[in-house]
């Protein structure tokens, strides 16, 4: 098996495990986003449960993953090498909080709810993809 293959199995592993995660915690449901964003009036705090319990996972793992010379199934990391706070971030984080807001969905949930077949999830997904493929056509 090559390394490509490895690699390949792994993020497809981790993708199936923070899918049954959302799946699990009820995250594909546009509802409990919106009930943890409705602070005045049905408010859920699983959004934030879940939030905390993935914190608690992976702060210590990060920690010890960063001490290591490098990761398991590459040569080195590759972080994030931009540091600073600009205009088409912080544009960005408004328009991904306003979609999140009004769909109830962000990326990963949106996949992972695919598989119920919904109509608005598709629509959502499909949205996003397009709005993706314009931002690479404009970026």
């Amino acid at each position: 098996m090559t390394a490509a293959h490895k690699r390949n199995g792994a993020a497809l592993l981790a993708g199936l495990l923070f899918g049954t995660g959302l799946s699990v915690s009820g995250m594909i449901r546009p509802a409990k986003v919106l009930n943890f964003l409705d602070v005045s009036g049905d408010w859920d705090p699983t959004l934030a449960l879940v939030m905390g319990g993935a914190l608690l996972v992976c702060l210590p793992a990060f920690r010890w993953l960063m001490k290591q010379p490098a990761p398991v199934l590459d040569s080195r990391f590759h972080l994030p090498e931009r540091r600073n706070i600009d205009f088409r971030l912080v544009a960005g984080a408004i328009l991904f909080g306003i979609g999140w807001g009004i769909g109830g969905f962000c990326p990963g949930p949106a996949l992972a709810a695919l598989v119920t077949g919904a109509g608005p999830v598709f629509a959502f997904v499909a949205a996003m993809l397009a709005g993706s493929w314009l931002a690479g056509r404009l970026g």
